[in-house]
């Protein structure tokens, strides 16, 4: 791998068993072509992909469910804990059970140096307006990271009401201007309304995960180009999509070499606190 021009893949997941064959993702394999798993993923084939597509750091979630932990946060910081200099922790929790959920991510963020919560809206049928996410809003302002989600339709067998960028992550923005706010997937079909957030919101940032560069909207990459140049990040969602895949129509965009730097890796570095 080389380390210049080197990407940082800001949405990714090495998948759990349980994680990986849940029932909502039948859809997506059916989209990708891609196999149950018959076995767990080794944690090499990760890195080992993340180095063919010159990524040097990937932010590696836990996804938290009502009905438990799909990947924990302690599977996460074991990831992290075996490539330190590649993988940077991000935990999710227990909407349920605030108290709960505060505790464990002051936990994932002093003791296991995780950089952000993500929280997956549609997992729970829950929009960020909802009063479960707030404590957690409040915390990660004081703790001093970004709070990620989904925006957009889902590809999984889910509702897709909760990822509409307007009104619920313009509203959360409104409430909390402190709080560094990253919506993974673009926003697609309300892509233009996410532009508007973003743009509108010092604090509201958007990054590409699961998208390849071919399919970014042409809206999208006109704000790249223009006025949000440090406001989109590169994100992949794998084992959905592969960095490489991600990566192999950039070109394509004729983006310059400021505005591909700071997609790639400075607008991660930054937000994330890298």
């Amino acid at each position: 791998m080389s380390t210049e021009n080197a990407a940082i893949d800001v949405w990714m997941q090495h998948p759990t068993m349980r994680f990986g064959n849940h029932r909502m993702f039948d859809s997506l394999r059916r989209w990708t072509g891609q196999e149950k798993l018959a076995s767990e993923l080794p944690l090499e084939l990760t890195i080992s992909l993340m180095d063919q597509a010159n990524v040097s750091r990937g932010l590696i979630c836990a996804w938290w469910s009502p009905d438990g932990p799909l990947i924990s946060n302690d599977e996460v910081a074991a990831f992290v804990q075996k490539y330190p200099d590649r993988l940077v922790g991000v935990a999710s929790a227990n909407l349920y059970r605030p108290m709960e959920a505060i505790r464990e991510l002051r936990r994932c963020v002093r003791e296991l140096g995780f950089k952000a919560l993500r929280i997956v809206p549609w997992l729970w049928n829950l929009p960020p307006t909802d009063r479960r996410y707030y404590p957690l809003y409040t915390e990660c302002v004081d703790l001093d990271i970004p709070f990620c989600c989904q925006v957009g339709h889902t590809g999984p067998l889910c509702p897709s009401e909760p990822g509409r960028p307007i009104p619920y992550i313009d509203e959360v923005a409104l409430e909390f201007p402190e709080l560094k706010i990253v919506c993974g997937h673009i926003g697609y079909p309300w892509t233009t309304e996410m532009i508007a957030v973003a743009t509108k919101h010092e604090n509201v940032y958007i990054d590409t995960s699961a998208y390849v560069a071919k399919r970014f909207p042409p809206e999208l990459v006109t704000y790249m180009q223009k006025n949000g140049k440090k406001k989109v990040m590169f994100g992949t969602n794998y084992p959905m999509v592969t960095a490489a895949m991600c990566l192999k129509d950039l070109d394509a965009l004729q983006l310059t070499e400021e505005v591909k730097k700071l997609f790639l890796s400075e607008n991660a570095v930054r937000v994330f606190g890298l």
